[in-house]
């Protein structure tokens, strides 16, 4: 295959993936799926098993086992971040307030409603 045979446009992301491809409730998801990434990381940096991080915090295994597998529907944001304090780590969350745009206003409603 040549370079002239790949035929592709490069598109710059938004910095939401869930917001690039449409999914409902970006910020939700998106805060979701950055809170498991911590928590992954923080099992890694430990070495733990799920069976381990079971015992260390009270957690169920099939719990880390799913965000492990970024099964995260069944989480909300404060069991997240519950999870992470348990893992001995800290959360420091900053938020920003300001109006949408009109045409982001008209086509949407606000991505924390629920």
């Amino acid at each position: 295959m040549t370079d002239q045979e790949d035929d592709f446009e490069l598109v710059r992301g938004s910095g939401n993936v869930f917001a690039d491809f449409g999914a409902p409730d970006t910020s939700i998801r998106q805060f979701r799926a950055i809170l498991a990434a911590e928590i992954v990381k923080a099992l890694d940096a430990e070495r733990l098993t799920v069976r381990d991080a079971e015992a260390r915090t009270g957690i169920s295994a099939a719990d880390f086992s799913r965000i492990r597998q970024v099964k995260l529907d069944r989480f909300t944001i404060d069991r997240l971040i519950r999870i992470l304090d348990r893992l001995n780590q800290d959360v420091r969350v900053k938020i920003s307030v300001a109006p949408r745009s009109r045409s982001a206003t008209r086509s949407s409603s606000s991505p924390l409603a629920a």
